[in-house]
């Protein structure tokens, strides 16, 4: 389905207007975990602790995480199946994440960070068990320049460029996983107009083993060569980058959201989301609407890309501690669908699992989907900051595109049921436990554990 917009929208790349935003998929104002990322503090949220003030404003922070994941695709890399589960294997280990940053003080409006991090396994893990588990770009450990970035604020006006991370809807740090993509760029941002947020700027390069499709993609390598395009479209588009940008407007209860994505010569994505919170008696809610739509432009000749995602969302959160959320999202009849989900880590899609997302079914051109969750707030029990859920997602796929990778038969369902552990500490503490079982048409069973948590400072 086509449809008609600017390609003029050259505007931000910058974490999402709203205040405390947990990753781009948390754009609910009613404080209900629904997103995948949900209660992982993600970007640029270290700015905001105490840490170690090293004197005349210089701060010290960090991260110091710990992941475990084990994914069963009933494939053993000892005896590989190629056609069992698109051939994924099963993989598992465990990882050491440190993280460390150092803010300068505020000189007139500016100042700069820089941030280093590194993956370890320190030897302990079976090199292969780790095909899927996305700690190594290239199967060792590894360090990067996370961050070193300058940025300017004065009276509204906001100017940051160098290596940053980043939360928008479709361009994501993505730091629900075990370490958080990078991007380097500009972008410069306007408050000045009451309600109103707009910005614009140019993301250059990127480096993000989960959400990157480059070799190595642990290191920074252009937006076009991380994207999930046909090869000969990557090299056509050669160190390409990608022009971006939103305008916002916020008052009440209303929240309007629009983005835009030029990747230069590989595809353009808009993005435009209203959200509507109210409350009812005994707790709030959200209902929203969400529009994705995804064009190949330029010199893109391999890949037609030409469909839309339309979604739908009713959150609520009541004062007892329990809430709820659901979901459904419908993708129209169009090519692309596999070469843009999940690109460049931006998962703002309303209907998820919570640990596999789409990757596992054949194709999910033509599909629907439909989330239902509900969980507690152990604060209400005095202890503050754990979340207990559990998610329900049912993905109605068209078994005309979604083939079984096992027996060339088309899939007509995939059923995922999901558990999550969550506790934040206001001492720095984290953890999540996330525990997902897959049900689809045609393949053997997939489920996966992930154990993800640390310290921040």
């Amino acid at each position: 389905m086509k449809l008609s917009y600017s390609k003029m929208l050259l505007l931000a790349l910058l974490p999402v207007v709203s205040t405390s935003l947990h990753a781009a998929e948390s754009l609910v104002t009613s404080n209900v975990p629904d997103a995948d990322h949900a209660y992982e503090t993600v970007t640029h949220t270290d700015e905001k602790r105490d840490g170690y003030v090293l004197g005349d404003g210089w701060k010290v922070t960090g991260d110091m995480r710990v992941g475990y994941v084990n994914y069963d695709y009933s494939n053993s890399p000892k005896n590989p199946d190629p056609n069992i589960n698109k051939g994924h294997l099963d993989s598992k280990g465990i990882y050491f994440i440190p993280k460390l940053s150092i803010t300068s003080p505020d000189y007139n409006g500016l100042s700069f960070k820089i941030t280093g991090g590194g993956v370890t396994d320190f030897g302990i893990n079976d090199e292969i068990y780790e095909s899927r588990t996305f700690a190594f770009g290239n199967g060792s450990s590894y360090a990067i320049l996370q961050e070193a970035y300058v940025k300017y604020v004065n009276d509204g006006h906001i100017f940051l460029a160098g290596n940053y991370e980043l939360s928008t809807p479709m361009v994501d740090a993505d730091d629900w996983y075990l370490f958080a993509n990078t991007f380097q760029g500009a972008y410069y941002k306007n408050t000045t107009i009451e309600n109103i947020t707009f910005a614009g700027g140019y993301i250059y390069k990127m480096a993000g083993v989960w959400d990157g499709g480059a070799t190595n993609a642990h290191r920074f390598h252009s937006m076009a060569d991380q994207s999930y395009v046909d090869q000969r479209d990557k090299d056509n588009a050669g160190d390409a980058g990608m022009w971006a940008g939103m305008f916002n407007y916020q008052k009440d209860e209303h929240n309007f959201q629009i983005w835009d994505y030029y990747a230069v010569d590989l595809y353009n994505t808009l993005f435009a989301q209203y959200d509507y919170t109210g409350e009812f008696d005994g707790g709030n809610y959200d209902a929203g609407a969400q529009l994705i739509n995804f064009k190949d432009v330029g010199g893109n000749t391999y890949t037609p890309i030409d469909y839309s995602i339309y979604s739908l969302r009713f959150d609520g959160k009541f004062d007892n501690g329990f809430d709820f959320s659901t979901g459904a999202a419908f993708y129209t009849d169009g090519p692309g669908v596999g070469a843009t989900l999940g690109a460049w880590g931006g998962y703002p899609y309303l209907a998820n699992g919570m640990i596999f997302h789409f990757f596992e079914a054949g194709d999910l051109t033509n599909a629907n989907s439909y989330k239902a969750q509900i969980g507690y707030d152990f604060g209400k029990q005095g202890v503050e900051g754990l979340w207990v859920g559990g998610r329900y997602t049912y993905f109605d796929l068209d078994p005309t595109y979604s083939i079984s990778s096992s027996t060339g038969q088309g899939q007509d369902t995939q059923k995922n049921y999901g558990l999550r552990v969550s506790y934040n500490d206001p001492s720095g503490v984290y953890f999540t436990g996330t525990y997902e079982y897959v049900d689809l048409d045609h393949q053997p069973s997939i489920d996966a554990l992930r154990l993800i948590g640390g310290y921040k400072f």
